[in-house]
């Protein structure tokens, strides 16, 4: 059976990033938060830790992370009001922590703009390629293009989107979403590969893509319960269309 949490010492260290980034460890499990902070000071991130939910709004006021990882079940205020929260003050990526085997629950941190989540025990490792995983995708992208197509535009390099001129405020995997269905139009896509080329990965919970997409269609469609650009291909996926005709919201 899987040891739920590893020593830090049982695996090499990993190459250290090469800017300096904040990452926000909360959770209210000692053991865990100790673990998961020495993984992540190993991998050359400047960790910061919080118990709870007041503590980890006043650590993010004092110094933004550029990541947080965050459990679900906190003392005092819920992981869930607390990247409501923080997701008000500016875009963060965040990471889910979650104990709850229960899909309602992990969707409903997705639903709140949480970028992935992990489920207790989990393995150290896999949670640090998370974590470099989704800030690889914060990285501007120095000599990509502007993409443009059915009123909406998304700058990879300065990582912002617009729809009709005003700004849209996406988490990074919406981002990651838009920019990839921009660069496909037309083709149909299934969750798995959606998964693999948007999240990185080759396996996973695939009502994460699910959620992302009706997150998405959301702030991009004009009206997401029939959308035109992100429509449903039934037995597939999802094709971004920019001059479709009137799809369905459903899948």
């Amino acid at each position: 059976m899987q040891q739920p949490y590893e020593s830090p010492g049982a695996v090499p260290v990993l190459s250290r990033p090469r800017d300096t980034m904040r990452v926000l460890v909360v959770d209210d499990d000692p053991t865990v938060a100790e673990v998961v902070s020495g993984y992540l000071d190993r991998a050359g991130y400047v960790v910061d830790r919080a118990e709870d939910g007041p503590e980890a709004l006043a650590r993010a006021a004092a110094h933004w992370p550029d990541l947080v990882v965050l459990d679900l079940m906190l003392p005092g205020i819920d992981g869930l009001e607390v990247c409501r929260r923080m997701r008000g003050h500016g875009p963060v990526p965040v990471i889910m922590l979650t104990a709850r085997d229960d899909e309602d629950d992990r969707i409903l941190g997705l639903e709140v703009g949480a970028d992935d989540y992990v489920t207790k025990p989990f393995s150290p490792r896999e949670l640090v390629l998370r974590v470099e995983s989704v800030l690889r995708r914060t990285r501007p992208a120095t000599a990509a293009r502007t993409l443009r197509s059915a009123g909406l535009t998304a700058d990879p390099a300065g990582r912002r989107a617009t729809k009709n001129g005003s700004e849209l405020s996406l988490t990074v995997r919406e981002f990651d979403l838009l920019t990839f269905f921009l660069r496909h139009p037309g083709r149909a896509f299934s969750r798995e590969d959606l998964m693999r080329e948007v999240w990185g990965w080759d396996f996973g919970d695939l009502s994460t893509v699910t959620v992302h997409v009706r997150r998405l269609r959301a702030k991009v469609e004009d009206d997401p319960g029939r959308p035109r650009l992100i429509q449903t291909v039934w037995g597939v996926g999802y094709r971004f269309e920019s001059t479709g005709t009137v799809g369905t919201g459903e899948g």
